[in-house]
């Protein structure tokens, strides 16, 4: 990491500065606070609130009768998928760590959630390096760089204009999954 041997650095370092977004998320059986909080239990309600909005969760929290102080069940029971991943996201955005890791982050999520997800945490990963496995491409198109895997090989490897133009599998996944709506869009626009 920065050119240092990745065992020179301690555990406890390490999870400091590594915020992962996982596909599968353990919550506790406490109240949505104190799940937002969890790993930086010093945190404000004013920066539990923040990062709940940029995980687009602050609006269904705030239905509730009891707001942030909702208590959730057992690993999060009382809340739908796309909930529980977006109170993971909302983890990862309190830690505000230098290296984000999204482990297929937005798979529960609808297409729109997604994209208003992505769009709220483009500013979150701003100026930090940020890796997003992803089996949808919405969130891809502004990545540095892009590694497409095949049976766990590194078939292809570039920007998402210099994947469209290989022809390769990326290009078979993005007609699958984009080309569509993206033409829509343009026509909408023209």
């Amino acid at each position: 990491i920065d050119g240092v041997d990745v065992r020179e650095f301690t555990l406890e370092s390490l999870r400091r500065n590594i915020g992962i977004v996982q596909q599968d998320v353990f919550l506790f059986t406490t109240t949505i606070k104190e799940n937002i909080a969890y790993g930086r239990v010093e945190a404000s309600i004013e920066d539990i609130v923040r990062a709940a909005k940029v995980a687009q969760l602050h609006d269904f929290i705030e239905s509730l009768p009891d707001g942030y102080d909702t208590e959730i069940g057992e690993r999060g029971a009382t809340l739908s998928g796309g909930q529980r991943q977006r109170m993971s996201i909302a983890r990862a955005v309190l830690l505000d760590p230098p290296v984000l890791i999204l482990d297929d982050s937005t798979s529960s999520v609808d297409v729109e959630t997604e994209r208003l997800i992505y769009g709220a945490m483009a500013g979150l990963m701003e100026g930090r390096t940020t890796f997003v496995i992803a089996q949808r491409l919405a969130g891809l198109k502004r990545a540095d760089v892009i590694l497409v895997l095949d049976r766990g090989e590194i078939a292809e490897r570039g920007t998402h204009q210099e994947l469209l133009e290989r022809n390769g599998l990326y290009r078979e996944i993005y007609d699958l999954q984009l080309r569509h709506q993206e033409e829509a869009l343009e026509a909408m626009r023209s």
